[in-house]
């Protein structure tokens, strides 16, 4: 078995990669030509737009694993079922058990590498590619760490601790200067929030610098005439995909504390620790499926199938995780049915294979 988990894992390996490159050209496209829709503002040109095409590889990837996962055991499994080289494996006295676990052997390796591309690859080159974008299009803001953020406001320079999901701003400290670019006000605000078109601050401390002494006051609440706009600062706020698991479940409880809306974050945080689970479900799905396909269809068959089943969890798990932070269910049961109800079809499959 060890010989023939060797070959096996060999062949669905081998098309898994030839499926996820075809499926990263694809996406990648689409990607583009939405990208392309910014060149021309600012410093943004079209190798800008590739840049940040390319950055976009490693998520990409994360997001698409199960499907290539499918579609590759499918048309490995296939490859072997046209040169009747799974009929010599049956008659061999392999039972299609073993090479369910065969495949799960393979899945499981595949998963742990998609994880931790997930996990220390994805985060870094989101940052790089949002920072490369944010520069070419020439939004003044200069993000200091994972949430902190520098820019210029007129004669002022504004540093923001972080931006929420409902862009309340944390920690807001403001500097302004005169004509001779001497510091003359720092404000310090806990808080800063919208209210209509004015932004409005919080727990407001002043220190107002004179030649021969400095001026403090304390203001409960006070106006912020800033031109900073809610799109701009929409930019950089955290997004659920570009943050690692240990990230999100640190993100989350941070967000907790101050009273935010964590669904969209916990969401991502299950769908991202149990997309092993996804991968491994995905390629066993397909093994009952090129097992029936034998003797009724080509591998053409075989593929639009996969095709058809990998859209079709696709679709249902990034769908059914929204619907249920809409109708108020647990985020855990939102990303964990979806891939539970394609094992239980797997399973139904596998006992009609003969």
């Amino acid at each position: 078995m060890k010989i023939l988990d060797r070959y096996l894992a060999a062949s669905i390996v081998t098309s898994t990669a030839l499926v996820l490159g075809v499926l990263l050209v694809f996406f990648s496209l689409l990607q583009f030509v939405d990208a392309l829709g910014d060149v021309g503002k600012g410093n943004y040109q079209l190798a800008d737009a590739m840049r940040y095409v390319l950055l976009s590889l490693p998520r990409q990837t994360v997001e698409v694993f199960p499907m290539a996962a499918l579609l590759g055991t499918t048309l490995g499994l296939s490859a072997l079922a046209v040169d009747a080289e799974l009929v010599a494996i049956r008659a061999a006295g392999v039972s299609v058990l073993q090479i369910v676990a065969a495949a799960v052997k393979v899945g499981m390796a595949l998963a742990v590498i998609n994880v931790l591309a997930g996990e220390f690859l994805v985060p870094e080159a989101e940052r790089v590619a949002e920072q490369g974008r944010a520069s070419a299009l020439k939004i003044r803001i200069k993000q200091q760490n994972d949430f902190g953020l520098w820019l210029r406001d007129g004669q002022a320079y504004v540093h923001v601790g972080e931006v929420l999901p409902d862009l309340t701003l944390l920690q807001v400290d403001i500097y302004q200067f005169d004509e001779n670019d001497r510091l003359r006000l720092q404000t310090g605000a806990k808080r800063g929030y919208l209210e209509g078109d004015q932004w409005r601050l919080t727990g407001v401390s002043e220190s107002r610098l004179s030649p021969n002494r400095v001026k403090s006051q304390y203001v409960p609440e006070q106006a912020w005439g800033s031109a900073l706009t809610p799109d701009l600062l929409a930019v950089f706020t955290v997004r659920p995909e570009a943050l690692s698991v240990l990230h999100l479940y640190r993100y989350i409880r941070h967000l907790e504390q101050n009273k935010q809306n964590t669904g969209p974050y916990a969401l991502a945080f299950w769908q991202k620790l149990l997309a092993p689970l996804a991968t491994v479900v995905m390629m066993v799905l397909a093994i009952p499926f090129v097992f029936a396909q034998q003797r009724s269809g080509g591998i053409g068959a075989r593929l639009f199938m996969g095709i058809v089943l990998g859209l079709a969890f696709f679709v249902v798990s990034r769908g059914f995780g929204y619907f249920g932070l809409l109708y108020g269910i647990p985020a855990v049961i939102g990303a964990a049915l979806p891939a539970l109800l394609f094992f239980g079809l797997a399973l139904v499959m596998l006992r009609r294979v003969r």
